[in-house]
C-alpha cells in the first residue's frame, strides 16, 4: 500500500513538473533586453496569444468568425458596466446611431466651459470597445485630471463592417459631438475639443482630424490631434520597425497584415504578398504618386533607418490595388493624404514605442506634417512595445504604460 502511494506520488511530481515545463516553454518570448518588466510583457503576450490561437480554432471548425471569439472573450472578460465615480460622472447614450460612452468632470469650474476629447479604442478596426477596462480607466483620469468631457465611441467592427463603415461612423460621431448644441449640453468649450486615438483608434483619429479640418463649412474644428502609436499606412511591411520588430509581442507583423486585410475586407490569402511588398513593386504605376509620401529612406532619421533596406520588389501585382482599393485611400492610410490636406492639421501629438512595428508610421506622419508647417510634439519610449498604454491600469501596473500616461495627459493639459 505505502509503494503504490509513492509511485502515485512519483508519476504526480512527474505529470507536474512537465506540465510546469510546457507552461514556461508557452509562456517565454523572446523580447528586446529594452523592455522593462519582461516577465509580465510575457505572461501577458501569453495570455492574448492563447485567446487568439482559441478564435483561430474556432475558426478553422468553421463555428465563428475569429474575431468574434476575441470579441466574446472581451465582453466577458473586460467590458465594465457604466459606474460613476468620484470626480467623474460616466453614463452610455448614442451619437448619430452609435454607442458612446462619455466620462464628465464634475468640478465645479466656476462657470468656465470644459475641455472636451472624442476618443476612438484600438483593435485592428475588428476587436474591443471603448467601455472595455482599460479605456474605461483612461477616459476617466482624462477626464478627471483635464476637467474634461471625453466621448469614447464604439465604432462598428469587422468582419460585420468593413472599410469605409468604420471611418464613416467616427466622422458621424464627430460631427454630431462638434455640433454647438451638443457640446453646450455638455459644457464644453468650443475652441478646446481634441480627438484622439491609439492604433487603430488613432487612425481614425487623424482621418477624421484630416476630414474635420478640410471642411469649410464647420463651425468648430479639433484644436489637436493626439495619436498613440498610430497605424498609418499599409503599403510597405518592411519599414525598419516592421523588420526589427516583427516578432516582438505584442503586435506581430503577420497579425498587423491580417487586421489590414479584415478592415478592408480582403482575402487572408492576401497577408504573404503583402508581407513582401508585393503590392508596392516598381512596376505598379498606381502608387507613382504615394511613393514619396512613405519613402522612409528620406523621412526616417538616420539612427532610425540603421542598417535597414528598403524592400521594394521589381516585378508585383495590380490585383490587390484592385480589390482593396482602401490601400491607397488616404481615408484609411492617413499617411497618404496629400500636402494641402496635412497643412490643415492641427497641432499633434505623437507617442510611438521602439518596439513596435508601428514606430515608424507615427514618425513618418510627423516628419510630413512637420513638413507642411504643423506643430508637432514627439514622445518616444525607448522601452516601449505596442499596447502598452493600455496596461498601465490594473491588474499589469506596466512602468512604461504609467509613464506613457502620464506624459499623454500632460501634453493634453498643456495645449488642449
Amino acid at each position: 500500500m505505502l509503494q503504490g502511494s509513492h509511485t502515485e506520488m512519483h508519476l504526480f511530481l512527474v505529470i507536474a513538473f512537465f506540465l510546469t515545463v510546457a507552461t514556461a516553454y508557452y509562456i517565454y518570448t523572446p523580447l528586446p533586453s529594452a523592455i522593462s518588466e519582461p516577465w509580465k510583457v510575457m505572461l501577458l503576450d501569453a495570455g492574448i496569444r492563447f485567446v487568439v490561437k482559441m478564435g483561430y480554432l474556432v475558426d478553422d471548425l468553421g463555428l465563428s468568425h475569429h474575431t468574434r471569439v476575441l470579441n466574446f472573450a472581451v465582453d466577458h472578460l473586460e467590458v465594465l458596466a457604466p459606474h460613476s465615480s468620484e470626480g467623474v460622472s460616466v453614463s452610455d447614450t448614442v451619437f448619430a446611431g452609435l454607442q458612446v460612452r462619455v466620462f464628465e468632470s464634475t468640478r465645479e469650474l466656476r462657470g468656465q466651459l470644459k475641455r472636451g476629447l472624442l476618443y476612438f479604442h484600438g483593435g485592428g478596426w475588428a476587436i474591443g470597445s471603448g467601455r472595455m477596462r482599460s479605456y474605461d480607466q483612461l477616459c476617466r483620469r482624462m477626464a478627471q485630471e483635464l476637467d474634461a468631457v471625453i466621448v469614447s465611441v464604439d465604432y462598428r467592427l469587422a468582419p460585420d463592417v468593413v472599410f469605409p463603415g468604420q471611418y464613416h461612423d467616427a466622422i458621424q460621431a464627430a460631427w454630431h459631438f462638434l455640433q454647438p448644441e451638443v457640446l453646450a449640453r455638455y459644457s464644453v468649450d468650443p475652441g478646446r475639443v481634441g480627438v484622439t486615438g491609439d492604433s487603430a483608434g488613432a487612425n481614425l483619429g487623424a482621418a477624421v482630424a484630416h476630414e474635420v479640418a478640410m471642411d469649410s463649412q464647420a463651425p468648430i474644428k479639433f484644436r489637436v490631434q493626439a495619436l498613440i502609436y498610430p497605424v498609418l499606412q499599409a503599403l510597405d511591411f518592411n519599414t525598419p520597425s516592421y523588420q526589427q520588430n516583427q516578432a516582438v509581442p505584442i503586435l506581430y507583423r503577420p497579425l498587423m497584415a491580417r487586421f489590414w486585410l479584415e478592415y478592408l475586407g480582403g482575402d487572408p490569402s492576401y497577408i504573404q504578398p503583402l508581407l513582401a511588398n508585393d503590392h508596392a513593386a516598381l512596376d505598379v504605376s498606381q502608387l507613382t504618386s504615394h511613393r514619396d509620401k512613405l519613402n522612409w529612406t528620406r523621412l526616417l532619421p538616420a539612427t532610425v533607418r540603421k542598417n535597414y533596406e528598403p524592400v521594394v520588389p521589381l516585378r508585383g501585382s495590380v490585383q490587390m490595388l484592385e480589390e482593396l482599393p482602401g490601400l491607397t485611400d488616404p481615408r484609411a492610410a492617413p499617411l497618404l493624404a496629400e500636402q494641402e490636406v496635412l497643412t490643415q492639421a492641427p497641432p499633434t501629438y505623437i507617442l510611438t514605442c521602439e518596439h513596435d512595428v508601428l514606430r515608424d508610421d507615427g514618425l513618418m506622419y510627423g516628419r510630413r506634417l512637420e513638413e507642411a508647417g504643423v506643430a508637432v510634439s514627439y514622445d518616444h519610449h525607448e522601452d516601449g512595445f505596442h499596447g502598452c498604454l493600455s496596461f498601465a491600469f490594473w491588474p499589469a501596473y506596466l512602468e512604461v504604460g504609467i509613464r506613457c500616461v502620464q506624459n499623454y495627459i500632460c501634453w493634453l493639459g498643456e495645449n488642449l
